[in-house]
């Protein structure tokens, strides 16, 4: 290949080019500029949801002013389920194209999924006890978001007790894929099985059972955790890229013109 092919190649095309961002040194770039945007919206977000959930909706006739945690226990839940579902996604896209970037999503990810599911049971549990008359039961549902938990911990765990990355984010990948069965397990499990739990808060395919205003409140702290987990994700992404890639020239240059806080 000719310079001047080889400079064309390199050229950035006009249009957007999604491939483009495939590699960590196009990819860490766009990753800084997303991530005040993700945290303003997330600040924006929580407070509009909070306001909402806990000024302007009703008290809820049969569970009073308790049920408000819902508009946390809730979407922490479902961010959970979501964050492992593309924790998942990443590993194996890993695994089938072996791109670097794939396995340093998931691995990003992880933190903020445990984070989620922690959070879902911790809130489930002082919505159980004022609800059923206990912290915990071992419920289908309860049960299963556990295991979830438990699935989080297991993969950091193993990539951690692994030196070599590669060898680790290919381990860990084996556990995110096949905890991936656990996902529908959680959402189904209420349908499945006669459980204490409730049914799910929102379906698709139902017309919603609470007010308006309650679910309002829950969809925009929905919102929310999808941009604090989107920023959570790129800022450790980015750290991951410079541990990781610290060695190759784009780093170096990154180091030496000062732009790593970029």
């Amino acid at each position: 290949m000719s310079e001047s092919q080889s400079s064309a190649a390199r050229a950035p095309s006009s249009g957007f080019n999604f491939f483009h961002y495939a590699s960590p040194q196009t990819f860490f770039p766009l990753a800084g500029k997303l991530l005040w945007p993700s945290w303003i919206a997330a600040i924006a977000l929580t407070l509009a949801g909070l306001y909402i959930g806990f000024f302007v909706a009703p008290t809820d006739a049969t569970q009073g002013d308790s049920y408000r945690i819902i508009f946390i226990h809730v979407p922490a839940a479902w961010m959970s389920m979501v964050v492992y579902l593309a924790m998942a996604f990443w590993c194996a896209v890993g695994l089938v194209f072996n791109t670097r970037l794939s396995f340093m999503m998931s691995t990003a990810l992880a933190p903020t999924g445990a984070m989620w599911a922690f959070v879902a049971l911790w809130t489930g549990a002082l919505w159980g006890k004022p609800t059923w008359g206990t912290y915990w039961v071992w419920d289908a549902r309860l049960t299963s978001e556990l295991i979830l938990f438990f699935l989080y911990c297991g993969y950091m765990a193993l990539q951690a007790a692994i030196d070599d990355p590669r060898r680790a984010d290919r381990a860990g990948a084996l556990i995110a894929i096949v905890g991936a069965v656990n996902v529908p397990i959680i959402y189904f499990s209420v349908k499945w099985w006669n459980t204490l739990h409730q049914g799910a808060s929102v379906s698709l395919t139902a017309a919603p059972t609470m007010a308006t205003t309650m679910l309002t409140g829950m969809l925009v702290m929905a919102l929310a955790a999808w941009a604090y987990t989107i920023g959570a994700a790129l800022v450790r992404v980015r750290a991951i890229m410079i541990e990781r890639e610290r060695n190759t020239d784009w780093v170096r240059q990154l180091a030496s013109n000062g732009d790593s806080k970029t």
